[in-house]
């Protein structure tokens, strides 16, 4: 049996210094040589990186997408599979996990659902990158650069920075090393004889207009259903070009930190036997959409499924792919769980969810975007305050002249996510 070791480096701080490297638990970086890195590409003006730390008065926008810094130990495999020299199936070896840090790639708005962290106050307690040691590229595109090219440039600049930093961890003792095996399905069957099937259905939106993921380095769009084993969400098998609203955008780092793939991981050969993950795109049109949803049921009667989790990616339109998806399942006999946000008004009077089906009779939803709060001025802004007033969940006039901000949740990256990484929860009432 195959099996991933994912080595994880508990990093305490981040500053700059004259070599990446990790050393007592301190990740020194090299700010020139990461900047020219990032540079390589053409279509970058600039790059200027700052640090934020937890509790810190500092906040970060507009955000774009998060990254764990994370880096294969050998060859010729390597994590982010598809944006590199390789696209050969990952998810086995050794992985090595900078525990603690994160990449948020920022700067000029390329969309308007770009989203917002604070890390402190009570705008952090919304979002777990509150948490992190941030390693922040505030990225700048040259005159003139295409919506779609500097989405693009933005993207793979985060991906070059979380894999060039999680190299530095390999030459550092690691603090926890954790075991998932990867097992065949003749393996599973052979092991887990009698315990019921599950298979985890991880939406993944490929909308176009700057709202797609990659699988391998492919856009989404051009993609069937995908199955993968549950350790290629852990090397970057996924990563996130989607510009949809910040609360519930699955960030990489959230693909890379499933909780559902960790706990369903957890319970596997003991309450249930977890088959593994199936990444389903979510196209706009009708046609496709019954298109993709056949293809996952066919493809979990094919593994024997008798339970199923669905996670949605982003809201609204896509709430008619989880429904149908569950209808279908429901229908066969596949027991199903949906894992979703809402949008349900200010006062969480309204319907969360833009469409519902009968058989949808177990739902877990983390929280009402829709919810607002009000931020106080901070002493630090990195990137660009104004684009509160422009950004999902903000409007014009967020930004108080007292320095204030009122605006919805939605805003907050990740703070309704829909793979439950934090800790809302919508109550009837």
């Amino acid at each position: 049996m195959n099996q991933l070791l994912l080595r994880k480096v508990r990093i305490q701080d981040v500053v700059f210094g004259e070599k990446t490297e990790v050393s007592d638990h301190v990740l020194r970086i090299n700010q020139e040589d990461l900047v020219k890195y990032i540079l390589e590409d053409r279509r970058l003006h600039s790059v200027a990186i700052k640090i934020a730390r937890p509790g810190e008065k500092k906040r970060i926008i507009p955000v774009k997408d998060v990254l764990e810094p994370r880096a294969k130990l050998g060859g010729p495999l390597t994590t982010f599979p598809g944006f590199f020299d390789s696209a050969e199936p990952v998810g086995t070896g050794i992985t090595y996990v900078l525990d603690g840090v994160a990449v948020v790639t920022c700067g000029r708005l390329v969309n308007f659902q770009e989203g917002l962290i604070d890390m402190s106050g009570p705008g952090a307690e919304f979002s777990l990158f509150s948490k992190k040691l941030n390693v922040v590229l505030v990225m700048e595109p040259k005159d003139n650069l295409g919506r779609y090219e500097h989405e693009e440039a933005v993207r793979v600049a985060g991906v070059k920075a979380a894999s060039y930093l999680g190299l530095a961890g390999i030459a550092e003792t690691f603090d926890v090393e954790i075991l998932f095996p990867v097992a065949t399905f003749s393996e599973l069957e052979d092991s887990y004889r009698g315990l019921p099937k599950v298979i985890y259905v991880d939406m993944v939106i490929a909308q176009g207009l700057l709202h797609d993921n990659y699988i391998y380095g492919l856009n989404a769009q051009g993609t069937l259903p995908v199955l993968l084993s549950p350790t290629e969400l852990m090397d970057g098998a996924i990563v996130s070009g989607n510009c949809a609203a910040p609360c519930h955008k699955n960030t990489t780092y959230h693909q890379q930190n499933n909780p559902i793939v960790e706990d369903l991981l957890a319970e596997d050969g003991k309450t249930l036997s977890f088959l593994g993950v199936i990444a389903m795109p979510v196209r706009t049109a009708l046609l496709d959409k019954e298109r993709t949803c056949t293809q996952v049921l066919k493809m979990a009667r094919f593994l024997g499924a008798r339970g199923a989790i669905v996670s949605e990616d982003g809201g609204g339109n896509p709430e008619a792919d989880l429904m149908m998806l569950a209808r279908l399942f429901e229908k066969d006999g596949i027991k199903t769980v949906l894992v979703t946000d809402e949008y349900a008004g200010r006062d969480g009077a309204s319907q969360g969810l833009a469409d519902v089906t009968p058989e949808a009779d177990a739902i877990v939803t983390n929280g009402n975007g829709n919810q607002y709060v009000i931020l106080p001025p901070v002493e630090e802004t990195i990137g660009h305050l104004e684009a509160i007033d422009v950004i999902t969940g903000g409007h014009t006039g967020s930004l108080r002249p007292d320095g204030f901000i009122e605006m919805e949740i939605a805003g907050i990256m990740g703070s309704t996510v829909e793979v439950g990484s934090e800790n809302l929860k919508t109550i009837a009432v």
